[in-house]
């Protein structure tokens, strides 16, 4: 019994540790507005990962409220066009994200398993991992193939610190300047525009 707890631990720790496996020498990219983005290579993908840090003025709960309106967060989402819950079960969901990209790119769609974990010190990470035959693709978007990130709230008093790292292998061709640029909008954008709507 024991060695199979112990090997359920190793199992959930290695969902929690698994992105940092791949993102290890990260450079400051943008640091603007109380947002620092970094960015980090990935052995094997020719797309960097990126890491967005702010920090919220607003409890854990209403950060993880905002998270959890699916539907609703599309509107602080870099790029998103719409979103939907596809599936609950237990502390996992499954999303399905369509994307707006610039001609002449082929919009993305992307279906993420998002799950969640309460740390003891009150902490919560999500966990991301993209499951790209989750549904059947959609005509006119290319499916992403791949995604590994985590969002981490950690509450600081009456604030919340919140780190969003991700990296993405997007499918299809996507020109260099277009994802270079992608990678320093999409946490910037996306933690200025959820910091707004949570300090509302």
């Amino acid at each position: 019994m024991r060695s199979i707890k112990r090997i359920a631990l190793l199992c959930g720790l290695s969902v929690v540790l698994a992105p940092s496996a791949w993102a290890e020498n990260w450079q400051v990219a943008k640091d603007e507005d109380g947002i620092k983005v970094s960015l980090s290579e990935v052995p094997g993908s020719k797309y960097k990962a990126y890491q967005g840090v702010t920090l919220i003025k607003a409890p854990l709960a209403r950060i993880q409220a905002l998270q959890e309106d699916v539907v609703g967060a599309c509107a602080w989402i870099h790029e998103c066009r719409s979103q939907k819950l596809l599936k609950q079960e237990g502390d996992q969901s499954w999303t399905y994200t369509q994307f707006n990209t610039p001609w002449p790119v082929t919009p993305r769609d992307s279906v993420l398993r998002v799950t969640t974990l309460k740390g003891a010190d009150g902490s919560l990470t999500r966990n991301l991992v993209e499951e790209p035959s989750y549904i059947p693709e959609e005509k006119g978007f290319v499916r992403v193939t791949k995604v590994e990130g985590f969002w981490k709230l950690v509450p600081k008093g009456d604030s919340t610190e919140v780190t969003y790292q991700v990296h993405t292998e997007p499918g299809g061709s996507v020109p260099a300047m277009v994802a270079n640029k992608f990678v320093v909008d999409a946490p910037f954008n996306t933690l200025k525009a959820l910091r707004e709507k949570a300090e509302k």
